[in-house]
């Protein structure tokens, strides 16, 4: 568990002092180990400490991401809990890949000057007044999301700098002047990011973590298409109603905003016309939509259709292979995402996963599928108050959830995507729950109650926009 704090590390973790940080690492994992627990055999408790212990080191980040898995991986080797083999199989996945080259792609975006140029495009083009303003940075973060993997990265690195730029424009500073626009535009921003990290596969570091989860215990395959395909109604009418609802709301005091087209237009003026490498890189990212959206009928999978957009992006000159050796988000991630791959694999095959999720549904013995799910995936939402990282709530509840609402007797599509999409949407509650909350909210220009209960009401509107009218929509696309 995690707790409020204002001071949470870009990567999403809180950071303990001294030796209360391994503590709190070693004391869950220990009590698995020799706890007798018999509805469990020694070695799948053993690997469930192990499994725990690294997801709380996750959160708590006594050392960085990578170094708590690399030892978790090197424990399961040397403990001999799994054989040396399988211990380095997680770096095989193809998901591995996929979100390795969106990282790689992020690095493209910002460092050529394209995002910031799409972010102003459309500012430029529909921020006429407050409200078609927060439209405008809905929209920048959409184009976006499906090639930068971060939802710190994309809304703490391009929409944020952006996004506080055109609030100072209008003399909204954080304190008395807050409410004539950076208040406003500030909590639409963070909740959109929060929207759109879940409408792509490649929008989220965990998303295709939960895919591979998926096709694990579910036997199902979320591939870029259908993730998106399930997504695309929600995610539109959230995006289209949360800037609404905000502005009913929490209402700005500035109406009219041409000054922001203006301010738009001078720095667009200031990047000057698209360069070469822009364009290449234009024409490589709609390249890579395509294949994505049409593997069900070429059948390259997603990985090797971004590996092959990396080439590009490599021979072309868009990016040099120093740029991208630069990019350490990428090769952080590719080391920690590989093992948790493979404990997660292990999870499942060895059946500890069933055990936890039929404990799970023994409690609701009964009851309708569509009752556990009205009850689960809620509760998987809520949950989120206690953690302070999309990707560790991901890591430690994603599967078991799953496993239950499956056992449930819930559609396993059906299922595996609403788990997937809340694991983003969860993370609007809070000014803690996910890396780019600290940045939106450090701004200071909204306090934290008022935050809480924006993200609150926020909150029940995604659970009536994702289960309601997405349920409709799942069935439409015959998901159940």
């Amino acid at each position: 568990m995690t707790f409020p704090n204002r001071k949470t590390e870009p990567a999403g973790g809180v950071r303990l002092s001294g030796w209360w940080r391994w503590a709190a690492v070693l004391a869950p994992g220990l009590i698995l180990y020799f706890a007798p627990l018999p509805s469990l055999t020694p070695p799948q408790r053993h690997l469930l400490a192990v499994f725990i212990s690294t997801v709380v080191a996750l959160v708590a980040q006594p050392v960085p991401m990578a170094v708590s898995v690399l030892i978790s991986m090197t424990l399961l080797a040397l403990t001999r809990t799994v054989p040396p083999g399988r211990v380095l199989s997680g770096f095989s996945d193809q998901n591995v890949w996929l979100i390795f080259t969106a990282f790689l792609f992020a690095r493209a975006v910002t460092g050529t000057g394209f995002g910031l140029r799409v972010a102003y495009f459309f500012i430029r083009r529909f921020g006429r007044s407050a409200l078609t303003l927060g439209y405008s940075v809905a929209a920048s973060d959409l184009v976006l999301a499906p090639f930068i993997p971060s939802d710190t990265g994309r809304g703490g690195g391009i929409i944020y700098p952006i996004t506080r730029s055109v609030a100072q424009a209008f003399n909204s500073e954080p304190g008395p002047t807050a409410r004539r626009l950076g208040s406003y535009l500030i909590v639409v921003a963070f909740q959109v990011n929060c929207v759109v990290s879940a409408m792509f596969l490649t929008s989220m570091a965990a998303n295709p973590l939960m895919a591979e989860f998926a096709r694990k215990i579910a036997h199902v395959d979320l591939n870029w298409g259908r993730w998106a395909a399930g997504a695309a109604l929600p995610g539109i009418v959230s995006l289209i109603l949360i800037p609404w609802v905000i502005y009913r709301l929490y209402p700005p005091e500035i109406r009219a905003t041409e000054a922001a087209q203006q301010l738009a237009g001078e720095e667009l003026r200031k990047l000057g016309p698209m360069s070469v490498r822009e364009r290449w890189l234009a024409v490589i990212m709609a390249g890579v939509m395509a294949g994505w959206v049409s593997a069900p009928w070429h059948g390259v999978p997603n990985a090797f259709v971004a590996l092959t957009a990396v080439c590009l992006i490599l021979l072309t000159g868009v990016m040099q292979w120093s740029d991208l050796l630069a990019e350490t988000r990428a090769w952080d991630a590719l080391m920690w995402f590989g093992p948790m791959l493979m404990m997660a694999g292990e999870l499942t095959q060895s059946g500890v996963i069933g055990v936890l999720s039929g404990g799970v549904i023994g409690h609701l013995h009964g009851w309708s599928w569509g009752a556990i799910f009205m009850l689960l995936v809620p509760g998987y939402l809520y949950i989120h108050y206690t953690f302070a990282s999309m990707t560790a709530q991901a890591t430690a509840l994603y599967q078991a959830f799953l496993g239950a609402l499956v056992l449930g007797g819930c559609p396993p599509l059906v299922a595996a995507l609403a788990l997937g999409y809340f694991s983003s949407l969860n993370a609007g509650m809070t000014h803690y729950g996910t890396g780019a909350a600290p940045v939106f909210f450090g701004a200071g220009y909204v306090s934290q109650s008022t935050w809480w209960k924006l993200g609150f009401v926020i909150s029940l509107l995604n659970v009536a926009i994702w289960l309601g009218l997405g349920g409709l929509w799942w069935k439409v696309l015959g998901l159940w």
